[in-house]
Parts: C-alpha cells; structure tokens; sequence
C-alpha cells in the first residue's frame, strides 16, 4: 500500500512538472504565426517605403544576399532602396508565400519559403517569384529579421 503511495506521488510530481516546462517552453518561444506575421510584415514594410518599421524589424547589423547581385546589403541599403521604391510610385498588388517551412533552433528561426510578387510602379506591372532564406530571432518580446537570402525563379 505505501509503494502504491510513493508510486501514485511520483507520477503526480511528473505529471506536475512536465506540465510546468511545457508551459516554460511555450511561454519562451512564441508561435510561428507571430513569426510569420512579421516575416510578411517585413516585406510589406519594404514595399510601402515604410522606413520606421523596417528599422524596427531589420536590425542594423543585418545581412542580406539576393542572387543574381554580386554586392551584399545591410540595413541601411534596405531603408534607402524601400524609400526610393516607393518614392518612384512603386505599390505592391500581391504577395503570396505558396510554399514555407520553419526551422527553430533556440531563439532563431529559419523560415524557408517560396513566394509571388506583383508589382506596379508607374501603371506598369511586373511580376517576379522566387525561393527565401530568412533568419528570424526572438529578442526583446518581439522576432526581428536580421538576414536573407532571395533568389529568383524563372
């Protein structure tokens, strides 16, 4: 009767603390919805010429590589050419990400996608597809994106 005891305690404290790390863990690392809210919000921003936000999500240190273009770029390239984009009367008509898939490792993400972009600048439509790398990491409360990597489809 008294090992049925101890047994029946130390399932219970089991129970306890794995229901208390399940809840650490999801409390340490939000959703991918979250993650891919911001991942859109990132391209979004870029294409709006919304220089605030992408300082918010692009931190200065950042890296990003597209194929086809021997230079990389930093933060500072991505505000300045999101501001000439839209200044040159650039809208987005569409944006789709057909194809994604996300890595975690910590508090960095890597988010592998395909995606469709349509453009207008000046009653002219373009549209382009391709692959994305993107590298996500959770600091601060929020997912930032300090690095990727594009490049097209034909």
């Amino acid at each position: 009767m008294m090992i049925r005891k101890s047994a029946a305690v130390v399932a219970a404290a089991i129970l306890i603390l794995t229901t208390l790390a399940a809840a650490s863990l999801a409390t340490q690392r939000p959703n991918d919805e979250e993650l891919l809210s911001t991942r859109e919000a990132v391209w979004r921003a870029w294409f709006a010429g919304d220089t605030a936000m992408i300082e918010k999500l692009v931190p200065p240190g950042a890296i990003v590589i597209s194929g086809g273009e021997k230079e990389w770029k930093d933060q500072a390239y991505v505000i300045r050419s999101a501001a000439e984009f839209h200044a040159g009367g650039g809208k987005l008509v569409r944006l789709e990400f057909p194809h994604t898939e996300v890595q975690h490792f910590g508090n960095v993400a890597v988010v592998w996608s395909t995606f469709v972009v349509e453009t207008e600048v000046n009653g002219k439509r373009e549209s382009s597809s391709g692959r994305a790398t993107e590298i996500f990491v959770w600091q601060h409360g929020h997912w930032s994106n300090p690095g990727w990597h594009t490049s097209s489809i034909k």
